[in-house]
């Protein structure tokens, strides 16, 4: 008796069909709409178009670029180009910060470089760090921190 499950366990386990985590029509799906599956679960439709869900404020920039050749970070709007005034709490001028198409950071005039980290832009300037929320729906997240004083204070577009 067992003799015979050992080679039918065997047998079975290796003619079992491949798992995968999305069939083709869920992935067509995906794929015409614009949404993947993190932003499906954040309300993106994948009943609408790509232009229908972009007016909604969902996009896919990693599949845009791999789509379309022609696309890179120049043409992507980012969401930290302008211009930007840090204030202390009593209201005063920090610092003014202008970030251009290309992520490139001034501050008062000075080139300071910049990076993204957990969907921030963050960026020094002698004492202070500098931090942009990239998700311009959330509002009053854009912040400096002087690290000798320990103070912070909001920034803000103009």
């Amino acid at each position: 008796m067992n003799k015979a499950i050992l080679p039918a366990l065997v047998i079975l386990i290796a003619a079992e069909a491949p798992a995968y985590a999305i069939n083709d029509k869920y992935r067509k799906q995906l794929e015409q709409s614009g949404c993947t599956q993190v932003s499906e679960a954040q309300g993106c439709d994948i009943h609408k178009s790509k232009a229908e869900n972009a007016k909604a404020g969902f996009t896919n920039p990693a599949l845009e670029s791999a789509t379309d050749p022609a696309a890179d970070t120049a043409t992507t709007p980012t969401p930290y180009a302008g211009q930007w005034v840090a204030k202390s709490e009593a209201g005063k001028t920090v610092a003014t910060i202008r970030i251009d198409a290309k992520e490139q950071v001034w501050v008062n005039g000075e080139r300071v470089n910049a990076k993204r980290t957990d969907g921030t832009l963050q960026f020094r300037h002698g004492k202070f760090l500098f931090t942009l929320q990239g998700d311009r729906r959330l509002q009053n997240q854009d912040y400096w921190m002087d690290s000798d004083a320990g103070t912070k204070g909001p920034i803000q577009i103009e």
